[in-house]
């Protein structure tokens, strides 16, 4: 299908799919610890929220394959929640970029527990610099857990796991959100995770600090688009499921977002200007974007690279 067209698809596709999931929701434990909501999308994949961003677990034959695992203290809760869902144990975890928010509970499961994530994703773990455009002073758990819950096992353009309907497919589509986004894919479900490069309809960080580009954002959420087309659901980084036309919608969104940007900087306009000048286009009314604050430090990331 064209681009043009799938793009006039998004608004109906969205509504349709969103609607049809079912939601459980976990009550807080006696004590007042994390709670872990979970949402069953299929009969063997569940949305797990909160903490951080959305994990996803995958049920299969013989054991579970978890998609990141959140902040700090929030591994155990995902281990305990899982094990409510299923007597198979978590064999392994996958993470789809290095920022603490998706892989701090790694250092609460089992050492035998498989971790897999891109090439650099796992260099940036090692690294742990800070995420450009967002405050905070967040622990080194890797540093703390002697380096366990650090990725046992890497790739980087392309990887599969498992085997027919348990298969998982692993793809690198460029740099954006960080240089080590990882797109997780369940083509027996017809499901797949975006991470943070598709965090809901927003600007996205563009964490330059950690490989992370706003030039090529636009040009690798367009990448997964046209290589992974079996697909009817995609699980973001931080907001509800959305679909195939809604990841064609967000690469526009982004491109628009540099263009003004490219436009303003050749205007002579500073990145604290056009950051508090900004605003969504109407054509993407749903959209959102941070303050200004926020917003300058990814303006400046284009600025950098257009220089």
């Amino acid at each position: 299908m064209e681009w043009g067209r799938e793009m006039k698809r998004v608004m109906v596709l969205g509504a349709v799919l969103v609607v049809g999931a079912v939601s459980l929701a976990v009550t807080e434990a006696e004590q007042g610890g994390p709670v872990v909501e979970v949402e069953r999308l299929k009969e063997n994949l569940y949305v797990l929220r909160g903490g951080g961003g959305n994990s996803a677990a995958f049920v299969t034959s013989d054991g579970v394959v978890l998609v990141d695992t959140k902040v700090a203290g929030w591994g155990q809760p995902l281990i305990d929640r899982i094990a409510e869902l299923t007597p198979n144990p978590v064999t392994t975890l996958i993470n789809t970029h290095a920022h603490f928010d998706h892989v701090s509970g790694n250092v609460e499961f089992p050492a035998s527990v498989e971790v897999v994530a891109h090439t650099n994703a796992r260099r940036l773990m090692e690294e742990w610099n800070p995420v450009t455009g967002f405050p905070g002073d967040f622990p080194n758990v890797f540093q703390t857990s002697g380096g366990q819950g650090l990725p046992t096992r890497t790739y980087d353009d392309r990887l599969s796991l498992g085997s027919g309907d348990d298969q998982v497919d692993l793809y690198y589509f460029g740099r954006g959100h960080t240089g080590g986004d990882t797109w997780v894919v369940f083509p027996s479900l017809r499901v797949m995770h975006a991470g943070d490069m598709f965090p809901g309809r927003q600007v996205p960080i563009m964490d330059a600090s950690n490989g992370g580009s706003g030039v090529e954002y636009a040009r690798s959420l367009r990448n997964a688009w046209q290589t992974v087309t079996d697909i009817d659901l995609i699980i973001t980084g931080h907001s509800t499921q959305m679909t195939r036309s809604d990841l064609a919608q967000m690469a526009a969104f982004v491109d628009t977002f540099v263009a003004d940007v490219r436009e303003a900087k050749e205007a002579g306009q500073s990145a604290a200007e056009v950051a508090a000048s900004w605003q969504v286009p109407a054509e993407f009314s749903g959209f959102g974007s941070p303050g200004p604050e926020r917003l300058e430090a990814y303006v400046q990331v284009i600025f950098d690279e257009l220089e």
